[in-house]
């Protein structure tokens, strides 16, 4: 029997911890089955247990001896009984650890907190089937460009016909006008029709053209009546500037990947994205400025007040004092009471030590112009693959649309997107193979929700089917270029591929990337180069099969031309933690590539173990170059070569559920190009470092609209004159 005791002990403390790393460290799919059977085996031993201490809790019955002596003097021996209370720990200690206790209600508290895991772990794992989110209504900016905009509208048919038969389609109509300084307001004008349908889960991506670059525009939905409440004010975007006006860059993006809602898990909290609400405090801090105005007289007042009390004896003296004060303190706030106070405003993540400084054009920070995601938007596999038809899909993404959290970031900012494995099955190569399941039915939900509102690859014509789309495409900000990689759907299985004809991006994909070098090198300051998985090596255990380490042939391919080229940024997510790396030529004067790796936005970091190496083992030449004093006394240069690491760790922050980086990118001074990163780990700004960039003679540009003044733009298009068409 005291076996049953000890082993229900074991399996409540197992199934208690088990529970507890998979709701709050790491939801691995391997804990699914263990916790329930932990639980039930805990049951089986639970009543067996509890008779077994209600037995050996009774109280123990103590012989014992004692000597007395008799009237002759001799000793006799007498046997008593004595009861004695059984020692127990403590209830705390008890509930804690399980311990076996004969006391009731402890038993009967430790079977509730186990059973309300339980429950916890199911609405956890069930939540995302039940919750179909079939009512949810959105709109959100995908792809900007200088004169043009995508939108994506969810709008569910909001009523049935007069004979209730089902209905099938619908239609919303966007509206737009331009947003000026003042606060006239334009008159709204009828932009695309939004054709909607249940086939495609009623959602729809339009273009909104002949826009003006460098301006603010926003947006509603209208349809006929009844119409649903959505969105509950305009939806504002800005559009960017014209890359072939080389003026310079001055702004902000963020990027990020890995969500998953409700993790680590709180009870009631199924949708909310706790990354999401962090980011948008960043962003948009609701920490009002408060115009906090000292009153110098009611300060007298309060400290006559304190020096009354403790000094009574010095009450005339501080009432002639204070009276004095007061009357010159009163004239001075009647002579200023008209002027206005302007106060400091600070930076959406000032750094902790940072001293405050006046707003100025100098030093004011950017506006963050949109956000990259670089996959992992859905765990369609985590915790629990609930299967691969397209709706299974679907319902993942209605349902991260539905989280108020990411509600919250997708109706102020534009957001382009790229997908990795989760998106459609953990470490997922689709060998450039469609066909493979379960890529065809993942796609196109994807599609529906993110990809449709993405750039288009140079690689496909606009009239291009879903099956011929491609999922990497470019895009410009000013003289900031970006190429987003599909590093999924044409990657060789490293299984049966060698190394040497391994891809990760398939051959056309290749040729889009250079071609895309080609026209960059010359017409932009930076590169930034966005993969889903890390471009590094250094990641161990699993990424050394699902990164860029599995692909050493076509990487090294690769980095050898980006060697050539100034101001490189490779962009990437997946691993969960935060890393920057530094690549160094094999060329005396090539260039230096950097990757900025962050990651999870809303998921797990594996505590204790860290998985990245702080250098390779690879070394390369690197050319260097200092002053020495020679014996004479003179200074000369000297040049040697020393054995550094290919590549090596700059930083690396592993801890956080809630990361993203933010990168300024400042190019105002052509001579002085400039990068600042900051990373936000849990909602905190956690490190900052700023990347000089190699100074770039831009090609000049003939783009005469991007010069014009906003105000005459908007009287040209009046007149029905686009100067979006003039470039």
């Amino acid at each position: 029997m005291g076996a049953f005791k000890y082993s229900n002990a074991l399996l409540s403390s197992a199934f208690r911890a088990i529970s507890y790393i998979f709701l709050r460290v790491v939801p691995h799919h391997l804990a699914v089955p263990v916790i329930p059977t932990l639980y039930i085996l805990y049951l089986l031993t639970y009543a067996p247990a509890a008779n077994q201490a209600q037995l050996e809790g009774a109280a123990e019955v103590e012989i014992v001896e004692e000597s007395q002596e008799k009237s002759n003097g001799e000793p006799t021996a007498k046997t008593s009984e004595k009861i004695v209370a059984k020692s127990s720990p403590s209830p705390l200690t008890t509930l804690l650890l399980s311990l076996p206790t004969s006391a009731a209600r402890l038993r009967a508290s430790n079977l509730a907190i186990n059973t309300l895991l339980l429950l916890a772990f199911a609405d956890f794992i069930a939540t995302p089937y039940f919750d179909t989110a079939k009512d949810v209504t959105f709109t959100r900016v995908g792809a900007v460009h200088p004169d043009a905009a995508r939108i994506t509208v969810r709008y569910p048919h909001p009523y049935q016909t007069e004979h209730n038969e089902t209905v099938t389609e619908g239609a919303v109509q966007v509206q737009w006008r331009l947003v000026k300084a003042s606060d006239i307001e334009t008159k709204w004008q009828d932009g695309p029709l939004v054709h909607l349908s249940a086939e495609h889960d009623w959602t729809n991506t339009v273009s909104l053209g002949d826009l003006s670059p460098s301006t603010t525009y926003e947006y509603r939905l209208n349809c006929e009546s009844p119409c649903l409440p959505y969105p509950a004010k305009p939806i504002k975007f800005h559009t960017f500037p014209d890359p072939r006006l080389a003026s310079g860059s001055h702004f902000r993006f963020v990027f990020t990947s890995c969500t998953t809602p409700n993790f680590p898990y709180l009870p009631f909290h199924g949708r909310t994205i706790k990354g999401y609400d962090l980011l948008a405090e960043y962003l948009w801090p609701s920490k009002p400025l408060v115009d906090v105005k000292v009153n110098l007289t009611e300060a007298v007042e309060t400290a006559k007040e304190v020096v009354s009390e403790v000094v009574e004896s010095a009450k005339e003296i501080v009432s002639e004092v204070s009276e004095t004060i007061s009357a010159a303190i009163a004239n001075e706030t009647l002579s200023s009471s008209s002027s206005s106070s302007v106060y400091w405003s600070p930076s959406p993540s000032p750094s902790p030590s940072a001293a405050p400084a006046p707003v100025t054009a100098e030093t004011e920070t950017a506006p963050v112009e949109f956000m990259l995601f670089l996959g992992d938007f859905i765990y369609a596999d985590v915790p629990v693959y609930f299967g691969d038809s397209e709706e299974a899909y679907r319902q993942l993404y209605r349902r991260t649309y539905n989280s108020p959290s990411f509600r919250k970031v997708y109706e102020k900012l534009p957001i382009f997107h790229a997908y990795d494995d989760h998106e459609i099955l953990n470490n997922y190569a689709g060998q450039g193979n469609d066909s493979l399941s379960p890529f065809a039915n993942a796609a196109s939900a994807y599609d529906i929700y993110l990809g449709a509102a993405n750039y288009d690859s140079h690689s496909a014509s606009p009239a291009s089917t879903f099956g011929e789309k491609k999922n990497y495409y470019d895009f410009r900000y000013g003289d900031a270029a970006f190429f987003v990689m599909d590093t999924r759907r044409y990657r060789s299985d490293i299984t049966t591929e060698s190394v040497e004809t391994r891809t990760m991006l398939g051959e056309e994909q290749v040729g889009a990337l250079y071609d895309w070098l080609s026209r960059v090198n010359s017409t932009a300051t930076f590169k930034f180069i966005v993969t889903s998985v890390p471009f590094t090596s250094l990641w161990t255990y699993e990424g050394q099969i699902d990164t860029w380490a599995a692909f050493a042939t076509e990487k090294a391919e690769l980095l050898s031309v980006l060697h050539t080229v100034p101001n490189v940024i490779f962009l990437s997510g997946d691993r969960h933690e935060f890393a920057v790396i530094e690549f160094t030529p094999e060329q005396p004067f090539g260039h230096t590539v950097l990757e900025v790796s962050t990651s999870p936005l809303n998921m797990f970091y594996v505590p204790l173990v860290r998985t990245l190496k702080a250098r390779s083992e690879e070394t390369v030449q690197k050319l260097k170059t200092e002053l020495v004093t020679n014996e004479d006394g003179l200074s000369e240069t000297v040049t040697t070569f020393e054995e550094v690491p290919r590549e090596r760790v700059v930083k690396y922050e592993p801890v956080g559920n809630h990361k993203w980086s933010s990168l300024e990118v400042d190019t105002r001074d052509a001579d002085k190009p400039i990068v600042r990163l900051e990373l936000v780990v849990d909602g905190k700004s956690s490190y900052r470092m700023e990347i000089p960039g190699t100074p770039v003679k831009l090609r000049s540009t003939t783009a005469l609209g991007a010069l014009m003044p906003q105000n005459f733009r908007g009287v040209l298009d009046r007149i029905g004159l686009k100067p979006s068409k003039w470039f």
